[in-house]
């Protein structure tokens, strides 16, 4: 299968966006398949192309607070003193949408996901481009995310128009994505700004009963399914030592014992520091290449459930066999 061209020119990254067409582009977080927002042809290509089901809905990109009052009816306070402090950055706000922003893009709801990312790239691709751009993770439905270019040209090299290369994603792991509903703010998806950051901000957030949005309706934010994030080869959480076998392969946070090392094909280590931002940044690239050693079973421990933890811990058990 041949790949659509990459390269570093912004200006024609922008261009293709503006003509309809998909662009997948780094942002700090994970790199993102990108189409205007505003043309319901150019989002409905993002699902085609990730073979997305359409009642999971995408997250607008944009360079800046200016860009947002036509796209929501309501910034709430507390929502504007997060984006005060968080953006640019791995905070995705959701929102009441305005009539600008096509229900596709959220999936019939009536809140949209916005944020400002924290990648020089990314904002002059926004800034140039001069329209909301919807953006998913830029990989096939439920699997692994991209962390580099050349992560995007493996997988969905064949399906997309451009992939502007802005070299590895600085954090890792995708976005936090916040719903401020009522007074307490619901804490829908777990990512790369730390719950602990965000309750300083605004006190205690809640987490949603996942028994409340089945896996069949429309999710109120993205990464939110039971099965996602996963690798071809079977995920299984372990709280204890992992089976003796030297057919499967090992993620650890930090270094491990040679003799324990020795029993598995092939091993992954995140930080020789045990450092959970270290680790985070990491955690795909290291999930790529286990998945990519012929092994029969990956094995990985629960992380600390604290700081960027939480969020490892939240791709572990969706990517994990159930």
């Amino acid at each position: 299968m041949s790949c659509c061209p990459i390269g570093t020119d912004v200006a024609h990254a922008a261009a293709v966006l503006r003509d309809g067409k998909l662009v997948a582009f780094a942002t700090e977080t994970v790199y993102g398949l990108g189409a205007n927002a505003l043309d319901e042809r150019a989002v409905a290509k993002v699902f085609e192309a990730k073979d997305r089901p359409r009642f999971d809905p995408l997250i607008l990109h944009v360079p800046s607070m200016d860009c947002i009052d036509d796209l929501v009816t309501e910034f709430p306070d507390a929502a504007r003193q997060l984006a005060d402090c968080f953006w640019p950055g791995p905070l995705t706000l959701v929102l009441p949408k305005s009539e600008t922003v096509p229900d596709l893009v959220t999936a019939g709801l009536g809140t949209v996901a916005i944020r400002i990312p924290d990648h020089p790239q990314a904002l002059d691709l926004l800034q140039q481009a001069g329209v909301p751009v919807a953006a998913p993770s830029a990989n096939p439905f439920g699997q692994v995310s991209p962390t580099t270019a050349a992560h995007v040209a493996e997988q969905l090299g064949e399906r997309i128009d451009y992939i502007l290369d802005g070299g590895p994603c600085r954090v890792g792991v995708e976005s936090t994505v916040l719903q401020m509903a009522g007074d307490t703010p619901l804490l829908l998806r777990p990512g790369g700004l730390p719950a602990e950051d965000i309750e300083a901000i605004v006190g205690p957030v809640r987490i949603p009963d996942p028994a409340a949005h089945p896996s069949a309706q429309a999710q109120p934010a993205p990464g939110m399914l039971p099965r996602h994030y996963a690798p071809r080869t079977p995920l299984t959480i372990t709280r204890g030592p992992p089976p003796d076998t030297k057919c499967c392969g090992l993620m650890s946070l930090g270094p491990i014992e040679e003799t324990v090392a020795a029993r598995f094909a092939a091993v992954e280590v995140l930080s020789a520091a045990g450092d959970l931002t270290e680790a985070a940044a990491n955690f795909f690239a290291a999930l790529r290449r286990l998945d990519a050693a012929s092994v029969d079973r990956i094995f990985a421990s629960p992380f600390p459930e604290a700081g960027l933890g939480r969020a490892i811990n939240d791709r572990l058990s969706r990517a994990a066999e159930k």
